[in-house]
């Protein structure tokens, strides 16, 4: 698809144009401009914007303080993100046409939308003025007010806005924010009880108010108002959750379980409201800091009610997941996936699951049918390739990341360098090195800061003493990316290594291994080769035998022990 936007070229197209207003516009001059604008009009109808864009510069040259091209010119730098070009032009436009409210209100909006809120808001407060009856133009200017740090403004604002159309909860909630940032609780508390005077039948304004009682500590003052709430309709399932709070807050943690309990078993209220109703007294006990367990039992109980209801099973799987009970998770899951096999949500968290425990069978199973229910997530190709490289099925991981390269969507590059990454380390394992390197270079290609893929690449080509100076460059970049990396400053040692430069190897060793927090045997391995270049044979002989210890099993380095000297591991390549 052609690049519509040729944002550099018009840039460099209007700076250099610099254009007098005309003193008169002959009727000759006037038609070209009718023709060009009405032409600019149908093209960018046609979203020719190119065109369009053309069209309407040609008018500038010939009337430079026409509001109506002004005005279309704004939208077009809009939609190019240069919001300071439209203030300028859409400024112009209200200049010289001081009584259009479209030219203003855009003014106003996109001042707004580039973050010029006191523009914004003296815009807004001029239409405010000029158009009293236009109601929503307050609620703008409030907003814009706010976003100056215009508090106190902006709530004269909201109640100018409350006089006129009347009390109403978007209202009250904004004014109940903005008096909290003020610093004013009990104006901010004073808004919501106006509006719970004013609808005394709404029960989650009494919900509300009870609940800003309770987090302040007031527990008889936050009592009180649930009870108004019950009155007014006693099945609401907030209400059922603000009394369990409540209980929780009086240290009365039976009664909160009961509460729930009984509106799970009461037959007036749906499964959905019953889900609602469990999912808000988990997210209090989470906030609270307090153990969840108490909600399993409550999840069995809805579970023998609702045996079907997937969204039920899944919830209970998150939990049960999140307290660390994963078999008992994967169950849940497994469940729906059987029950509603296109839930991609719950196959999501049974590959979660799977990945966790490295159960690659598991991971072959689930990524094999999500490949088949969703075709178009590549995904699952990616873990089904990592899975058949851990099982050393090779071919089979290399076809699999290729065939999932057909599906990544065009605009994906960093995926497509992952595979290009995965597919490069798979020829490296299948001693297929000129293959490896060229799958590396395609996933620079797509994304050159692609660190895994810069250590790999110039990882192999060290131990092949193979272009060793493009290998440190690469190397060097990892190193800028993630300094602290252990694996990658390793691999810059390893190659000064090859290069014979051991002082700098030395350093970047050290560096490595002051920062390793996995207890790498391989890092004291290459410690010792370096020293030993360095001509500390004691101390090299020293890290080969901790590097033993530390659990590595190697002929080479059982050799380089016994003859107390660096031999060159061949096996490496």
């Amino acid at each position: 698809m052609r690049k519509i936007w040729k944002e550099l070229v018009w840039g460099l197209t209007l700076c250099a144009v610099v254009i007098p207003s005309l003193e008169a516009t002959t009727p000759k001059d006037q038609r070209k401009f009718d023709y060009f604008f009405y032409e600019g009009l149908k093209l960018k109808n046609a979203g020719q914007f190119d065109a369009a864009f053309d069209a309407f510069n040609h008018c500038l040259t010939i009337d430079s303080v026409s509001a109506p091209l002004l005005y279309e010119l704004s939208s077009f730098y809009v939609r190019l993100n240069r919001g300071e070009r439209a203030v300028e032009l859409l400024k112009q436009a209200v200049t010289h046409s001081s009584d259009n409210f479209t030219y203003k209100m855009a003014l106003a909006s996109v001042s707004r939308g580039i973050g010029l809120y006191e523009e914004a808001a003296e815009e807004y407060g001029e239409l405010v003025r000029e158009y009293p009856e236009k109601e929503m133009l307050i609620y703008y200017w409030a907003d814009a007010l706010t976003q100056a740090g215009e508090i106190g403004q902006a709530i004269d604002a909201y109640n100018a806005l409350e006089a006129s159309v009347g009390m109403n909860e978007a209202l009250s909630m904004q004014k109940y924010k903005l008096y909290n940032l003020l610093d004013k609780p009990n104006e901010a508390f004073g808004e919501l009880e106006k509006l719970a005077d004013k609808y005394p039948m709404e029960a989650r304004y009494q919900i509300v108010l009870g609940d800003l009682r309770l987090s302040e500590g007031r527990l008889d003052d936050a009592l009180a108002y649930y009870q108004k709430a019950h009155k007014v309709d006693p099945a609401n399932p907030y209400y059922i959750v603000a009394m369990a709070n409540y209980y929780e807050a009086k240290g009365d943690k039976t009664s909160a379980e009961r509460q729930i309990r009984d509106a799970l078993a009461n037959p007036k209220l749906d499964v959905q409201t019953k889900v609602g109703v469990l999912s808000r007294y988990i997210s209090r006990l989470q906030q609270t800091q307090q153990g969840t367990e108490t909600a399993n039992k409550l999840f069995d109980t809805l579970l023998e009610q609702h045996p079907e209801e997937v969204d039920l099973k899944l919830m209970y799987g998150g939990l049960l997941q999140m307290q660390g009970k994963d078999e008992e998770a994967r169950f849940q899951f497994q469940l729906v996936t059987e029950m509603e096999p296109g839930n991609e949500s719950a196959w999501q968290s049974l590959l979660s699951l799977a990945l966790k425990k490295e159960d690659m069978p598991e991971i072959i199973r689930v990524c094999q049918a999500c490949m088949e229910l969703f075709p178009d997530s590549p995904e699952y190709y990616f873990y089904l390739g990592i899975a058949y490289y851990q099982e050393e099925e090779y071919q089979k991981s290399l076809d699999t990341y290729y065939a999932g390269l057909e599906v990544i969507p065009a605009e994906n590059l960093a995926l497509k360098s992952d595979f290009y990454g995965q597919i490069g380390d798979l020829y490296s394992q299948m001693e297929r090195k000129d293959e490896a390197y060229k799958a590396y270079d395609e996933a620079l290609k797509y994304n050159d800061k692609n660190v895994l893929v810069l250590n790999n690449y110039s990882y192999f080509l060290s131990l092949e003493k193979r272009d060793l100076k493009k290998a440190e460059r690469m190397s060097a970049q990892c190193i800028k990316l993630e300094p602290d990396n252990a694996t990658y400053l390793d691999t810059y040692a390893w190659i000064f290594f090859m290069q014979g430069n051991y002082t700098l190897a030395k350093i970047y060793i050290e560096s490595a291994l002051e920062k390793d927090t996995t207890n790498s045997a391989e890092l004291v391995d290459h410690y010792g080769d370096i020293l030993y270049m360095c001509g500390d044979k004691d101390k090299a002989v020293e890290q080969w035998k901790r590097a033993r210890e530390m659990g590595k099993e190697s002929d080479v380095l059982d050799r380089k022990i016994k003859r107390r000297e660096y031999i060159e591991d061949k096996e490496a390549k």
